[in-house]
């Protein structure tokens, strides 16, 4: 069995879990969010906790338990505190400005690019060289992360582009004759 599912989720207050056959849903103060629940997996509530069992006879049962327990715990989190993706841009001229669910971003193209929202996903700029992208889903945030740091990379010689807060770029030294 997986080392992940034998530690139980933790329902936080106002926190609703709506158990079917084969989805789950949870509910808090943030939003909802639906999951469907692996066949050969059973999940069982217990007061104010959520524990992931492998199915009897399933051969993938127990590292799909340790996968369906953190996706629980990934959406009550979600529901309850939401997560956040922070970005920087780095580089002369380069700029992004949120607009609704539009994000402007200047990255030394001759174009702007405008990368849309999906829904369930904000973005904010606190300044012209910050970007926060939040929402419930810890998926959709990531991926959106992703895709806006896609469009301008950070390059190994100067380090400009579009990076996470927290990466670190190893540069590289430039050629010598």
């Amino acid at each position: 069995m997986s080392r992940v599912a034998k530690y139980p989720v933790e329902l936080p207050k106002g926190v609703e879990i709506a158990l079917g056959a084969t989805e789950i849903s949870v509910k808090g103060p943030l939003g909802t969010l639906k999951q469907a629940i692996l066949p050969s997996v059973s999940i069982e509530r217990d007061g104010e906790k959520l524990l992931c069992r492998a199915v009897e006879g399933a051969t993938d049962g127990g590292p799909m338990s340790g996968t369906m327990r953190a996706l629980l715990n990934n959406m009550v989190l979600g529901v309850s505190r939401g997560f956040e993706k922070k970005l920087t841009l780095v580089g002369v001229g380069y700029r992004a400005q949120a607009q609704g669910n539009k994000l402007n971003l200047s990255l030394g193209f001759s174009h702007p690019v405008v990368h849309e929202m999906p829904e369930g996903v904000k973005v904010e700029t606190p300044t012209q060289t910050e970007i926060l992208i939040k929402g419930v889903d810890k998926q959709r945030v990531g991926q959106v992360a992703a895709e806006v740091r896609a469009y301008r990379s950070p390059e190994p010689y100067k380090g400009k582009g579009v990076r996470y807060a927290d990466e670190v770029i190893v540069l590289k030294e430039t050629k010598k004759k």
